[in-house]
């Protein structure tokens, strides 16, 4: 993992090798945590977070849905997450805004006086599906894996424990030589990859699972719909079957990490041409096009991180 300078934690800059936890923090026991990845890109307007306050707004509401007190303002959070880009001299960076229960109970149940506590890294970060994936695709498996439902948890809260689930889906994938996995409903439909929301593309529509699909309801997902409607593609919110996935002319994942990225096959199964398909490249052209200044930011999706830093 890449490391940086300095780490924001509770309110102070410190140095990266002094952000630690002690090992009773409630999260380490039990995943009582919430967490966001944003990423930070170079532009022609100088270093720009993407969509920051959406990522900080999704930020407050994981940890409403779990009761978790956090002691700073969403200005304050923003602010630091700008910070973060300029005290460690990045230039393109993820970022990782992270709070967590630290000590103070072993129950399950914490005691209302466990403190939250609230860190913020950046970092150096490259393309989490690989370079070549962007370009030539992907290979997925549809995982032995379900995706948990709001039935059991509530998953619209990006929370760190949810992600065990993840691991699963994701680890089984890798184990067998796939790039990453998808998860099924408890109804067989599809739900998302193991950190990732899904396009499928047939006969020119895009179609993406609804939110009832227990998906986490992505930003870079929204982009995406957002994008594609800009370019006069029918953008359908709906209950995927299995089997389309097979029979799609195009698919593709995209979330903070992996971006847009194609899907050239399934179980084995070829999808299209078994490389990105053009429908994807437009939306990923149009994606990638908000950074180099290609596609105009008609939404304020970029916030400049030299405009409104609060640090020297």
């Amino acid at each position: 993992m890449n490391t940086s300078k300095y780490i924001w934690m509770n309110g102070k800059m410190i140095p990266w090798e002094n952000a630690t936890v002690h090992v009773m923090a409630h999260a380490l026991h039990y995943g009582s945590s919430v967490f966001e990845g944003i990423r930070c890109y170079e532009t022609p307007q100088g270093r720009c977070i993407f969509r920051l306050s959406a990522h900080i707004r999704r930020f407050f509401d994981s940890a409403k849905l779990y009761r978790y007190p956090i002691p700073f303002s969403r200005q304050e959070i923003e602010q630091a997450c700008r910070d973060s880009i300029v005290e460690n001299e990045l230039k393109s960076a993820y970022i990782r805004p992270l709070a967590f229960l630290g000590a103070g109970s072993l129950g399950v149940v914490p005691n209302p006086d466990v403190p939250t506590d609230v860190i913020i890294a950046a970092m150096e970060f490259g393309t989490y599906l690989g370079e070549e994936g962007l370009t030539n695709g992907i290979d997925v498996c549809i995982s032995s894996w379900s995706r948990t439902t709001s039935a059991a948890l509530p998953v619209l809260s990006k929370a760190g424990g949810h992600y065990l689930n993840a691991q699963l889906i994701g680890g089984e994938a890798r184990r067998n030589g796939f790039a990453e996995g998808i998860s099924v409903t408890a109804r067989g439909t599809v739900s998302e990859g193991s950190a990732e929301n899904i396009f499928v593309v047939r006969d020119g529509k895009i179609f993406t699972p609804p939110l009832s699909a227990a998906i986490l309801n992505g930003i870079t997902r929204d982009t995406a719909m957002t994008l594609a409607r800009k370019l006069g593609y029918e953008v359908i919110e709906q209950e995927i079957p299995r089997e389309l996935l097979y029979v799609a002319d195009e698919l593709f994942f995209t979330g903070t990490a992996a971006e847009v990225t194609p899907i050239r096959s399934v179980d084995g199964i070829e999808i299209g041409c078994g490389s990105r398909g053009t429908i994807t490249e437009a939306v990923q052209s149009s994606f990638f096009g908000l950074f180099d200044g290609s596609t105009k930011d008609e939404w304020g999706w970029l916030d400049s991180v030299e405009k409104n830093a609060s640090v020297a």
